[in-house]
């Protein structure tokens, strides 16, 4: 069965990346399979600083917008940078990135023009009804702080970050971190997409 052409494209860039990093910087490869970065190769074993919590959107690349490599950020994201306190997949990731890779700070980063505080736009000022799709379902907690405040598409995207900020603080897992001392900090961005940069919302919140 042929390959795709835009499947095959995808590969081929991979190819040439690798070989390009390979000439760049010999090792660097194995260094990531040895489970850490190469830049914490003196440090505990898969030390990372950074959890990046961000949206599906494929405008908003964590690695691209950072500028970091491979082994630099841990990362999470779905549909509108969500964090439900009900969600594993997102509740074991916080976990494992706080307790076992050692990650000091938790990024949640909204983003402009973003579809998914759009939809919740649109469905809060539509006529009530239940959520009856996935993705419906999945926004239902961002429609409502969308209908109860009343706010536009820019504003929700601001509301949704605090409101994950919100929720990440109130996690087991992050309580105790607090509770046996560690320095875990979490915090809001928002990345401009008509501007290319990351802005900080000033809503940082760290240990008591």
């Amino acid at each position: 069965m042929a390959i795709d052409p835009v499947l095959a494209q995808l590969l081929a860039n991979n190819s040439q990346w690798a070989v390009d990093v390979d000439a760049a910087e010999p090792g660097f490869f194995a260094n990531c399979a040895k489970g850490r970065p190469p830049r914490y190769a003196s440090q505990p074993l898969c030390f990372l600083d950074v959890l990046w919590i961000g949206c599906a959107d494929s405008r908003v690349p964590e690695s691209v917008l950072t500028a970091a490599r491979p082994g630099d950020i841990f990362v999470h994201r779905n549909i509108a940078n969500q964090f439900h306190l009900t969600d594993d997949s997102a509740l074991s990731v916080l976990t494992y990135a706080v307790d076992h890779l050692g990650a000091t700070h938790v990024v949640i980063v909204g983003h402009t023009q973003c579809g998914g505080a759009a939809a919740c736009h649109a469905a809060a000022n539509g006529p009530p009804s239940e959520p009856s799709t996935p993705l419906e379902r999945w926004l239902a907690p961002l429609t409502s702080i969308a209908r109860d405040e009343g706010l536009s598409v820019s504003e929700i995207v601001e509301a949704n970050v605090r409101a994950q900020v919100a929720n990440v603080v109130r996690t087991d897992t992050v309580q105790r971190a607090w509770a046996n001392g560690k320095n875990i900090w979490v915090h809001g961005w928002v990345y401009e997409i008509e501007k290319g940069k990351i802005r900080d919302m000033g809503i940082s919140v760290g240990p008591s």
